[in-house]
């Protein structure tokens, strides 16, 4: 879908960037398998773990905070309101998971993965990895186009203002 206004142009790209980190942290770490921790000395690990880290605390918490305050209670008063509902429910499962992720990673930065640490960021990689997908792929699907027919220019170009004043 073509996005006309930058705020979906914005929040399309950040989705294309989500699903690029999760296919590295698929292909990169989770092909180890929940037994086999890697080598944080790698420098391919080392960057992975970092920017995992980045990307939960600073892109998705950000992302989804946004999308909370501005663009939800738009669609509700557009008469559009439960796909704000049920996405603002997948924030709240899908935050979570990305930040114990998050400090699973941090650790292991310092000093590697215990067998029971990687055990635990294996298993909620992977749960954090499908949600994500299926997460994006709704917003994708639905809340961009919802917002590409409800916003105007003016409307389009405060909301860019905000969220780039947000990151």
């Amino acid at each position: 879908m073509q996005q006309s206004h930058r705020i979906t142009q914005t929040l399309h790209q950040e989705h294309e960037a989500t699903i690029g980190l999760i296919d590295r942290l698929e292909s990169g770490l989770l092909r180890k398998g929940p037994k086999a921790p890697p080598e944080v000395t790698d420098g391919a690990v080392a960057a992975l773990l970092t920017e995992l880290c980045a990307a939960v605390e600073g892109e998705l918490a950000t992302h989804f905070a946004f999308e909370e305050a501005e663009l939800f209670p738009r669609l509700v008063e557009a008469g559009d309101g439960p796909i704000g509902a049920l996405l603002t429910e997948e924030h709240e499962v899908i935050l979570p998971i990305g930040r114990r992720l998050a400090a699973l990673a941090g650790a292991a930065r310092g000093e590697g993965f215990t067998a029971e640490a990687w055990a635990e960021f294996h298993r909620l990689a992977s749960e954090f990895a499908e949600r994500l997908i299926a997460h994006v792929q709704k917003e994708e699907m639905a809340l961009l186009p919802a917002l590409e027919d409800l916003l105007d220019d003016e409307a389009d170009s405060a909301l860019t203002s905000q969220y780039a004043a947000a990151h």
